[in-house]
């Protein structure tokens, strides 16, 4: 598959702390990629950085062979699109609403209208809630709005922060299978997730961020099988529980 998102050795500075050392990875299109790691690995600042909201101090982002740079909007403009960590739903305006602002930059009322009957088809409870204020809805309720807002836009690649945060089991499952379902009508998706056997489980590939750096790469089901990651990131007793298998 063609590369669409290639990051190439970029470093991100907060000041003088190095959040991002040196980071390379890429997203073919249509791909899903996850990304794993523990807290302040550097996960959100990678994110960030792609969708033009920080400044790299060396190293570049890519996308379909441009280079990708701040503000925001340039990045939105060449097809990436960030669902944030926190959901960030505008809660004064109606579910409706917000969609509608994830189209801004759209002018064919035909594809908008097209992006959110898929929208609707993928959360029912979003239709249902079109014309209620978003900050009326529930914690899983306004996710799935901020994922729809985020695909409102179109986007070549999306970008997702966090999706299962703060969300009950049943509903992180039903989150997921949303993702999945986005991945394969076609979507390129650049996943960041602490619930890392989800994570893996949905992803064709995967990388491992650790303080700033990649440390591991390779297929998600392949990661999801290593006993080093598993009791990382996965807990001990399923480390043992593999270790002991014939």
């Amino acid at each position: 598959m063609p590369e669409m998102l290639v990051v190439d050795d970029v470093s991100t500075y907060y000041g003088a702390i190095r959040a991002l050392d040196g980071v390379s990875l890429k997203v073919d299109k249509g791909e899903m990629v996850a990304v794993i790691g523990a807290n302040g690995a550097g996960k959100s600042t990678l994110l960030k950085t792609i969708a033009g909201a920080l400044r790299a101090r060396s190293g570049k982002v890519i996308l379909d062979s441009k280079v990708v740079t701040p503000p925001p909007y340039k990045a939105v403009a060449m097809g990436i699109s960030l669902v944030p960590e926190g959901r960030q739903v505008f809660t004064n305006l109606t579910v409706d609403e917000n969609l509608n602002m994830g189209a801004y930059l759209l002018k064919d009322r035909a594809a908008i209208e097209k992006t959110k009957d898929f929208v609707f088809n993928l959360f029912p409870r979003l239709k249902e809630r079109q014309r209620q204020l978003a900050g009326t809805l529930s914690g899983g309720e306004q996710q799935m709005l901020a994922l729809g807002r985020g695909l409102m836009a179109q986007p070549r690649l999306l970008l997702l922060d966090e999706p299962s945060l703060g969300l009950a089991p049943k509903l992180v499952q039903q989150m997921f299978e949303a993702i999945i379902e986005i991945n394969r009508a076609g979507q390129s998706v650049l996943l960041v997730e602490q619930n890392a056997r989800m994570a893996l489980a949905a992803a064709q590939r995967a990388y491992v961020l650790q303080t700033g750096r990649i440390v591991r790469a390779g297929a998600g089901q392949e990661l999801l099988a290593d006993p080093a990651i598993v009791e990382s990131y996965l807990g001990v007793r399923r480390a043992k529980a593999l270790a002991a298998k014939p």
